[in-house]
C-alpha cells in the first residue's frame, strides 16, 4: 500500500524545489544517479567498522563500494587518506575533535556571527561545551578575516586547535598563514571546507590539504552530492604533539581519526549514502563538472556585482566563492523579513548574522545566497542579473501583495525553462 500522505507531501516539495529560485547556499540539486544511489537496497545494511574489518558479516560489497568511494575522493582532492563515513560535516567535525583533543581544551575558531560555524566553538554546540572555545573574526572596516588577531590570541592562548572555514563567508582562505600561527603554538589546524569543497577540488581556490593536519566537508553543497561528510589528509602523522590512547599507546593521526568515526561518534555507517558519494565524487571527476563550478563562481561574481550595483551592501564587497553575505541595514530590512517575503514569491534564501550585528541570530541583519543550485539548473552570468533584478522588486515592494504576486507568477513561468535535471 502506498502512503498517499507522506508520498504527496514529497511531490509538493519537489514542486516547490521546481517552480522557484533556489539560493540557499548550502543546498544543491543532486543528480539523479546521486539519489537513485541514496535511495537503494544497500539502506538495509548494517557494516560497523571499515572495510574488511567490520563487526558484521556480509559487507563484502558494501566494503566494495566503501573502497572504492575512499579512491574517488582521495583522487579529487590529492588525498593520501579519507574516511567517508560521517553522517553530516558536523559528525565530522565532532570526530576530530573527539580524536585530537581532551575535554576542556582550548580551540581558537572562527566567530559564529562573523561567518563561522556552529562546530567552531559556540557555545550552544558540543564544540562550546566540551571545549574551551576561544574567536578571531574580520575587520570591521573590509570585512576579511584578520590574521594578525589571530595570531595574537593564538600566541597568547595556545589553542590545541585551530579550526578555520566558514558558512558565510565569501573569500578565501591563507591556510598557509594560519599553519605558520599553529606551528609556534603547537597547535593542530582543522579545515572546515563544507561550502567551497566544490571549487577546491577542482583548484579554483587555495588547496588548504598542503597545509592543514585535517580538513573536514560536506558532501551535498558545491560536490552536489548526497548529505553527508568527510575527514581527509594528505599526510599522516606520526603521534605529533604526544597524542596518546588511554591505555598509552602511541597512534598515527588516521588511526585516531576513524576511531573518532567508529567507534567514537557513530555506529553503523550509511552504506546507501556512501555509495551515493561515490557517485557524486565520480561527477565531480569529470570535465563536466568542471564546467559547472567553474559556472558557479562566475555566476556569484556577477551576482555580487549587481547587488553592488543596485546599492546592496555586500560583506567585504565581493565574492571569490560560491556566495555572499548581504548587510541589510541600509535598506531598512532585517534578514527576518527578507527572508519571509522573498519565500513568498518562490525565492529561497536564509537570513543571517552579519559582522558586528545588531539583531538577534533570530532575526539578523542580513541574507545569505549562493549560486550553487541555479547554476545546475544551466542558469548563466545573464540569469543572475534578472535574478537580482526579482529580490530588488520583492524587496522594495513588501507591502505592495499584488506586485510580489506578479513576480511570483513570473518566477514560476522563468524557472520552467530550467529542468533540475537534464
Amino acid at each position: 500500500m502506498i502512503d498517499k500522505k507522506v508520498f504527496d507531501l514529497i511531490e509538493k516539495e519537489r514542486v516547490r524545489q521546481t517552480n522557484g529560485i533556489e539560493l540557499i547556499a548550502s543546498e544543491n540539486y543532486a543528480s539523479n544517479e546521486v539519489m537513485a544511489a541514496a535511495g537503494s537496497i544497500l539502506t538495509n545494511k548494517y557494516a560497523e567498522g571499515l572495510p574488511g574489518k567490520r563487526y558484521y558479516g556480509g559487507c563484502s560489497v558494501v566494503d566494495n563500494i566503501e573502497d572504492l568511494c575512499r579512491e574517488r575522493l582521495k583522487k579529487l582532492f590529492d588525498a593520501s587518506w579519507v574516511n567517508v563515513q560521517p553522517h553530516s560535516g558536523a559528525q565530522a567535525n565532532a570526530s576530530v575533535m573527539l580524536a585530537l583533543l581532551k575535554p576542556g581544551d582550548k580551540i581558537l575558531g572562527f566567530n559564529l556571527s562573523h561567518g563561522g560555524h556552529l562546530t567552531h566553538g559556540s557555545s550552544v554546540n558540543f564544540s562550546g561545551k566540551y571545549y574551551k572555545p576561544y574567536f578571531y573574526g574580520v575587520n570591521k572596516e573590509d570585512g576579511l578575516i584578520d590574521y594578525n588577531k589571530l595570531e595574537e590570541i593564538a600566541k597568547k592562548e595556545k589553542p590545541k586547535l585551530i579550526i578555520c572555514g566558514a558558512s558565510s563567508y565569501s573569500r578565501d582562505w591563507n591556510y598557509k598563514r594560519i599553519r605558520e600561527v599553529a606551528d609556534k603554538c603547537g597547535a593542530f589546524v582543522l579545515a572546515d571546507i563544507a561550502h567551497p569543497a566544490g571549487l577546491i577540488s577542482r583548484g579554483l581556490l587555495n588547496d588548504p590539504l598542503e597545509y592543514c593536519h585535517v580538513i573536514t566537508s560536506t558532501t551535498h553543497k558545491t560536490l552536489r552530492g548526497p548529505r553527508g561528510g568527510v575527514i581527509m589528509m594528505r599526510q599522516d602523522y606520526d603521534n605529533p604533539f604526544g597524542i596518546k590512547t588511554p591505555k598509552g599507546i602511541a597512534r598515527k593521526i588516521s588511526s585516531l581519526l576513524d576511531s573518532g568515526v567508529f567507534p567514537g561518534t557513530q555506529g553503523g555507517p550509511l552504506e546507501h549514502i556512501i555509495a551515493a558519494k561515490a557517485v557524486a565524487f565520480k561527477e565531480a571527476l569529470s570535465e563536466k563538472y568542471f564546467e559547472y563550478i567553474l559556472q558557479v563562481q562566475k555566476n556569484a561574481k556577477a551576482m555580487s556585482e549587481s547587488f553592488l550595483n543596485k546599492g546592496y551592501n555586500i560583506i567585504s564587497k565581493g565574492t571569490d566563492n560560491h556566495l555572499m553575505l548581504i548587510d541589510l541595514r541600509n535598506k531598512n530590512l532585517t534578514g527576518k523579513i527578507a527572508e519571509e517575503i522573498l519565500d513568498s514569491s518562490d525565492i529561497t534564501i536564509n537570513k543571517n548574522m552579519v559582522p558586528f550585528d545588531t539583531q538577534s541570530p533570530f532575526v539578523t541583519s542580513g541574507m545569505r545566497i549562493g549560486t550553487a543550485a541555479v547554476t545546475t539548473r544551466g542558469m548563466n552570468e545573464k540569469d543572475m542579473k534578472k535574478i537580482v533584478n526579482y529580490i530588488d522588486i520583492v524587496l522594495s515592494n513588501i507591502e505592495n501583495k499584488n506586485k510580489i504576486q506578479e513576480i511570483k507568477s513570473e518566477i514560476n513561468n522563468w524557472t520552467s525553462k530550467f529542468p533540475l535535471h537534464k
